[in-house]
């Protein structure tokens, strides 16, 4: 493979101008994670404040499987995408952009039908949500890929923009969805709301989505994208996993009770995944300017969130039960007994994914691989074997011991590629 360059880099930016750009870019990524949060948050309150424990425990249910395909996209699409075409020339982001949006859009078709059949078969109360799902589902996932591709080309603007639109849509459809008093009336709005908004992408973009390309971009990035695959599908089928373990262990209302905790840390959970969308794009950028800077900026990136993570559950933890309440309705009393382990798992996550941005930035995907599944078998073993014990409080704590001990394992494999790439210096990154 050949070192990628574009014209930027060629000549080297002043120290200043460099740092200015890298926050640039780190804001936008907070701002549009902001609005998708802020977009998914309301949500999640106002299904909960709506129907229920149990009800948004259903709701839970399929959005955990969305969240699954939507790592079967990013690995398959986006995150092949990321790492090799960040700040290349327009003609081949581009190009890569058509072709990955395809793959992105065909992937939401193939796992759109077999949802939709899913539901259909399975009828009661969860059907009719996944049947829902799997209609939604190619909209959700090509304006998934929009924010991506905005992120790759550091153009954070844009992918900002097309999440508040969606979170413009958001409201008349979920003035409909309340009048029909549903889940699945709630996840049609929210899947034909993001819908709207991978509309507009096409016309930020200007690039038509090349579902006949689908196969070509899998070919193409095989070497990445099968091992992404694996690596995400571990990670949100073992949340999965979870779901539906604890559902059939203490039942449908523990699974509410641990979404409303995450909830409460969604504004934290806003910054740690806004910043995930350009950590890699970063990481990959510092690879290429200073590679031996590379370990610091993940060390920085990972501890600075695992602290973040520990002060908001402590502000947490001195939040009043009144507000609480309101917030949460029903579902508060629950939730707010899942504070301190759900903090600790976000802090455990927040500090192991600057080593994972590292092993993504270095193309390390067998390493990466190892690690995620490592980390996935001690989620869902934790996860599992908590509630068997001790229920839903001892499922969160299983949980939060478990992503903790997972994180010294992704330090542990950036600590050794990067000793591996000194010995060996091969770009990882390529423009064609």
């Amino acid at each position: 493979m050949t070192p990628m360059t574009t014209e930027g880099e060629k000549a080297k930016a002043p120290p200043g101008s460099a740092r200015r750009a890298l926050v640039g870019r780190l804001s936008w990524g907070l701002a549009d994670q902001a609005a998708s949060s802020v977009s998914n948050f309301v949500v999640g309150i106002y299904v909960a404040r709506s129907l229920g424990v149990t009800a948004f425990g259903v709701f839970s249910l399929a959005w955990v499987t969305y969240g699954v395909v939507l790592n079967v996209s990013r690995g398959l699409a986006t995150d092949p995408l990321v790492v090799r075409f960040s700040g290349v020339p327009d003609a081949s982001w581009r190009g890569a952009v058509a072709r990955s949006s395809g793959t992105a859009l065909g992937v939401g078709a193939a796992l759109g039908v077999v949802c939709l059949a899913a539901g259909l078969g399975l009828g009661g109360r969860v059907g009719p949500a996944f049947a829902a799902l799997g209609v939604m589902l190619p909209g959700l996932l090509l304006q998934d890929a929009w924010r991506f591709s905005f992120f790759a080309a550091g153009a954070g603007r844009k992918a900002f923009v097309n999440d508040v639109v969606w979170g413009v849509a958001l409201v008349p459809a979920m003035v409909v969805a309340a009048r029909v008093g549903s889940v699945a009336a709630f996840v049609l709005a929210w899947g034909a709301s993001a819908t709207v908004a991978a509309g507009h992408g096409y016309i930020q973009s200007g690039i038509r989505p090349r579902l006949t390309e689908a196969r070509g971009w899998l070919r193409e990035q095989r070497d990445l994208g099968y091992r992404y695959l694996v690596e995400n599908v571990s990670l949100s089928g073992a949340s999965q996993l979870r779901a539906y373990g604890l559902g059939a262990i203490v039942g449908v209302g523990a699974v509410g009770a641990v979404r409303g905790a995450e909830l409460l840390l969604g504004p934290f959970l806003a910054v740690l995944m806004g910043l995930s969308l350009v950590t890699v794009p970063e990481a990959a950028r510092v690879l290429r300017r200073a590679p031996q800077r590379l370990g610091k900026f993940c060390l920085l990136l990972g501890g600075g969130q695992a602290a973040a993570a520990l002060l908001w559950g402590g502000a947490l933890l001195l939040m009043p039960n009144r507000l609480g309440q309101f917030t949460l309705g029903d579902v508060w009393h629950s939730a707010s007994e899942l504070i301190v382990p759900v903090t600790l798992g976000v802090a455990g996550a927040g500090l192991g994914t600057g080593a994972a941005a590292g092993l993504r930035a270095l193309g390390a995907a067998r390493r990466s691989l190892r690690s995620q599944l490592f980390a996935s078998a001690c989620y869902v073993s934790g996860g599992l074997g908590g509630a068997v014990v001790a229920g839903t409080v001892g499922s969160a704590w299983g949980v939060a011991a478990a992503t903790v001990s997972s994180s010294a394992v992704w330090w542990l494999q950036l600590r050794s590629a990067l000793r591996e790439r000194h010995r060996n210096p091969i770009p990882e990154v390529r423009t064609s």
